[in-house]
């Protein structure tokens, strides 16, 4: 049987890789800091109360694990919605570290396990605000930015070994953190939620939100033996964003 671990499973985006590839037959591994929503996982789903930019409680987990042909390094939160100049340092340090760190710690252990087995997929939840800048939201941008850098990077070195990695960068994906979002910036620049949702789901060709089903189907898709040869690649999931300014999520 093969084996995923999920960063951020147990909801939004990583609950719905999980279900995709428990449909599959994977025994799913999943992490998570919210603990109500890890016990309404499935039983059969190996469940870890994790933060994911804990390096100690990450060991902790891999060192539970006997293997592992995929890791979806899903981690991550959205972080402050402000000007540059007024974002502070603290909130800055906390999107980074969930995001990046998270991503990082997640490659760091999972990696020896693939090595060793000469095989495995890497798949990194990246975002299109990792592709275009993102006004109001610098930490988040740079931070999933700097998770494509990673993700090449470990393409590379992890190649030889038989190993793949890749980056989904989603679109605005309907759900409670996206909700959170849209709230934010409609009350820093005076508007509705409707108003801010409809500017957002009107700067992609699809006109609509993308759904976390879709997000996982890549996902499941770049872990697959289809996509061997698929490795080092940034693929957006956002029904086609026409305009980035600021219509990504």
């Amino acid at each position: 049987m093969k084996r995923v671990l999920i960063t951020a499973g147990a909801s939004g985006i990583g609950r719905a890789m999980a279900e995709a590839f428990d449909a599959l037959g994977y025994e799913v591994c999943v992490t998570d800091v919210d603990r109500a929503a890890l016990a309404a996982c499935p039983a059969q789903w190996r469940c870890f109360a994790a933060n994911a930019a804990d390096e100690a409680a990450m060991a902790g987990v891999f060192g539970q694990l006997d293997g592992l042909d995929v890791l979806c390094a899903n981690a991550g939160i959205a972080g402050p919605t402000a000007l540059v100049e007024d974002v502070a340092l603290a909130d800055w340090q906390a999107c980074v570290s969930v995001n990046l760190e998270g991503a990082f710690l997640a490659a760091k252990y999972a990696a020896p396990l693939m090595k060793a087995a000469g095989r495995g997929a890497i798949v990194i939840t990246s975002s299109t605000a990792g592709i275009y800048g993102y006004p109001n939201r610098a930490p988040y941008a740079a931070a999933k930015w700097a998770m494509i850098g990673l993700m090449k990077t470990l393409a590379m070195e992890l190649g030889p070994f038989g190993v793949r990695a890749n980056a989904i960068c989603p679109g605005s994906v309907e759900g409670p953190r996206m909700e959170g979002v849209l709230e934010r910036e409609a009350a820093a620049k005076g508007m509705t939620r409707d108003q801010v949702y409809e500017g957002y789901a009107q700067g992609t060709s699809m006109r609509s939100f993308v759904q976390a089903a879709d997000v996982a189907d890549m996902a499941v898709f770049l872990a697959s033996d289809r996509a061997r040869m698929v490795s080092g690649q940034v693929i957006a999931v956002d029904g086609h964003t026409e305009n980035p300014d600021p219509k990504v999520g």
